[in-house]
């Protein structure tokens, strides 16, 4: 069933005042953010804190997932000063923590990882105490560029499974074991690297499918979780077929802190960078 109406937990303001600090310094680095891409609700608050997750390797998405309101055009082509300019940013803004993601470039040999790395490297020739949270897409499953990314070492490795593997048929191109994978082999490379995940609720889940999710995640040795509600960015999108009660939210942080994550953060309004400085 198609729902509408939002309930009163789901009416978060948006204030555009707050923004425009941030939005002038990124139009000046000629910089994007999955913030503004993807109409995260959150947008306000983050940018008023001046915090942002950057998005690299263009606006365009080379996959066309019914959830997701980032552009699937023809993608652009590859700045390769891009990783310095976002460098820049992180100097600029004193950030003491940045996630970076990008949208999925299947066009590329590599998806992009490449300039995950460059981006990495930049960062901490500029900052080096600035910790790094990369939110990286499959790579199509591609080992080699995934251990390019990994050999940049980020602190944390994000990979979104985004939801239950009964769902997948929104995430377009996406495949729920070749995502585990990802993260399992980051694990089992580089363990000083902490993993982390997210999923959205909504969309038509069971409870016993979330928590069969949670511990596909840690049997991978993934410790960080963000859970939030899916919103749907318009009504061309995959519709919303449930608003989660936060009751409900809370209810499977601990179920989710009792299975051994570290971390998560978990509520309607979460998003997988939200707040995401205060994972530790």
């Amino acid at each position: 069933m198609k729902i509408e109406r939002k309930p009163e937990w789901l009416q978060k303001r948006i204030n555009p005042g707050g923004q425009i600090p941030m939005l002038r310094l990124l139009e000046e680095l000629n910089l994007n953010t999955v913030c503004r891409q993807a109409l995260c609700p959150n947008i306000s608050e983050c940018f008023a804190r001046n915090q942002a997750t950057f998005l690299i390797l263009g606006k365009n998405c080379t996959r066309h997932c019914s959830f997701c309101n980032v552009d699937s055009c023809e993608p652009e082509e590859v700045d390769q000063e891009e990783p310095q300019r976002v460098a820049q940013a992180v100097a600029r803004l004193g950030l003491s923590h940045v996630v970076i993601t990008s949208p999925t470039r299947d066009d590329l040999d590599d998806g992009g990882a490449s300039l995950f790395a460059q981006t990495v490297r930049a960062i901490r020739a500029v900052t080096p105490s600035t910790r790094i949270e990369l939110l990286i897409p499959d790579f199509l499953g591609d080992i080699p560029s995934l251990d390019r990314v990994i050999a940049s070492a980020p602190d944390i490795l994000a990979h979104n499974l985004e939801t239950v593997p009964r769902l997948y048929h929104i995430r377009a191109g996406a495949d729920y074991n070749r995502s585990l994978e990802l993260l399992r082999h980051c694990g089992e490379t580089a363990p000083a690297i902490r993993l982390k995940s997210g999923i959205m609720l909504g969309l038509g889940e069971k409870e016993q499918e979330i928590l069969e999710l949670f511990r596909d995640l840690r049997e991978v040795g993934c410790v960080y979780l963000s859970i939030g509600q899916y919103l749907a960015p318009s009504k061309r999108h995959h519709p919303v077929r449930e608003y989660i009660h936060p009751d409900r939210f809370e209810y499977l942080r601990e179920q989710a802190l009792q299975m051994g994550f570290v971390h998560l953060e978990s509520g309607p309004y979460v998003r997988s960078s939200y707040h995401a400085g205060s994972y530790s």
